[in-house]
């Protein structure tokens, strides 16, 4: 029996295949979540670099790793990559199911601006 370290791996290769089939050069929101924080990079594949980021260990309101800490944190990503004039993006969930805190994080960057 395979372990689950390896098939969350398996999960986010196979996600990320598929993002970049339809990405068609956007950059890509990527969530990390632990059990303790939440972080989120905004990566442009092409140059390979971060455009944007945000995360729960910088941000000393949304400390924790709740939804409400998502909220906060899928805002302040949002404005930042208003800064770096990015519109549109490709969200990359890795292998975290769209639910609770990721689907927080997603909904609250729609709603500061961010296309997906």
């Amino acid at each position: 029996m395979k372990s689950s370290r390896s098939l969350m791996q398996r999960r986010a290769q196979r996600v990320r295949r598929r993002l970049k089939k339809h990405a068609n050069g956007r950059p890509r929101l990527s969530v990390f979540r632990s059990s303790k924080n939440i972080s989120a990079q905004i990566i442009d594949d092409v140059t390979g670099t971060t455009l944007a980021s945000a995360s729960t260990l910088e941000d000393k309101k949304a400390k924790g790793g709740d939804v409400a800490a998502a909220v906060r944190i899928g805002k302040l990503v949002a404005e930042r990559a208003a800064e770096a004039k990015v519109g549109d993006v490709v969200f990359d969930r890795g292998p975290y199911l769209y639910h609770g805190r990721v689907k927080a994080l997603a909904d609250a960057a729609r709603e500061a601006g961010l296309k997906f």
